[in-house]
């Protein structure tokens, strides 16, 4: 038995940040010292880097269960099923709802639950619970439905990765540029045909690597130092990426019976461009092959890094053709892949 994406829909929020509107922010080292170097320059080389021209943040009276809500409504009209037969809701996030203006996570009832309750589903053996698995936490949830489905306990899950990262940055860090809003999701039951997933990896690496991504006080030393906000360490995070991104690919791929030609398209977290292009010409370097042109459809230079929700809006965009010189066809061989914090690395090889 194979499960299936039989369902996609995303919510991209309206409100539209350009790199411009950082150029007054007072960035600051981590030592809460000024850099020697102007904004216009900052604004520069982090394009540079992470490929992000714009990014999109939610509108002030929504919380991320909302974004989530709006994005599952898609998937169930795009699936053509009936509410009330989804057996388990999974939702992957990271920080639960985050009202604007205030800095303080809200994750009771569960974001599951208050989607479960927007919807209107009033059947109590839809399951409903929350993941924390950093970025790759839609495809885990795809996992664990995989898993539900094949051991009998559900025949269709509703999966779904959202977040309001822009409402836990520090303003006076840079790579608050990379965070964006956004929510994904997926109806995924059973495949009757040859479509579906072929073969899963997963990991998490904590021995060293567990604190690469944290919650950390502001740079601005006349802050509350109590009030914390997401902070990275990006070299580490780059160099744990390029080692252990690609051999988990492989892995998959391998086990999946699949040739490296075979493969169509990878979708991978939209994380930073540089860095995801490494991994990409590692993976085809294991492979002792050139990378193929068209592979890997980006939407981080419009969208950002909205974490758990950008695999599935990739995925969405792609299939609806949203994304320039982009397209797939029935039967195309797909791989998908996350990385994030934990760190926690996942893929699965898909045929659409």
């Amino acid at each position: 038995m194979k499960i299936k994406i039989a369902g996609i829909g995303s919510y991209i929020p309206e409100k539209k940040v350009s790199n411009t509107d950082f150029s007054e922010h007072v960035f600051l080292n981590e030592d809460g010292t000024a850099f020697a170097y102007p904004n216009q320059v900052i604004i520069k080389k982090f394009k540079g880097i992470t490929g992000i021209e714009h990014r999109r943040y939610a509108e002030d009276h929504l919380n991320s269960s909302d974004l989530a809500f709006f994005a599952s409504q898609k998937a169930i009209e795009n699936a053509g099923i009936d509410p009330e037969t989804i057996d388990y809701i999974i939702f992957a996030h990271n920080f639960g709802d985050v009202k604007y203006g205030t800095n303080q996570s809200d994750m009771l009832p569960s974001l599951a639950t208050r989607v479960k309750n927007k919807l209107q589903i009033k059947n109590p053996k839809c399951v409903a619970y929350d993941i924390l698995f950093g970025c790759p936490g839609w495809i885990e949830g795809v996992l664990q439905a995989n898993a539900f489905i094949k051991s009998g306990m559900a025949k269709r899950c509703l999966v779904i990765g959202s977040e309001t990262l822009s409402r836990v940055v520090d303003e006076h860090d840079r790579d608050s540029m990379i965070y964006s809003d956004g929510a994904g999701a997926a109806i995924i039951e059973a495949s009757d045909d040859e479509t579906g997933m072929l073969s899963y990896e997963s990991g998490t690496y904590a021995k060293d690597e567990a604190n690469f991504l944290f919650f950390g006080k502001s740079y601005n030393p006349d802050l509350d130092p109590d009030i914390r906000y997401i902070k990275m360490y990006g070299r580490k995070i780059y160099e744990f990426a390029l080692n252990t991104v690609p051999a988990a690919m492989k892995s998959c791929l391998d086990k999946s019976g699949i040739k490296i030609d075979e493969v169509k398209k990878i979708l991978i977290h939209q994380a930073n461009e540089k860095m995801d292009e490494a991994i990409i010409q590692r993976f085809y370097k294991l492979h002792d092959r050139p990378v193929p042109q068209d592979i890997m459809p980006m939407s981080i230079h419009e969208l950002g890094n909205s974490s758990v929700a950008t695999v599935p809006t990739l995925f969405d965009l792609l299939i609806r053709g949203e994304i320039e010189n982009q397209s797939i066809e029935k039967g195309d061989i797909l791989l998908f892949a996350s990385v994030g914090a934990g760190m926690n690395v996942n893929a699965f090889v898909y045929r659409y």
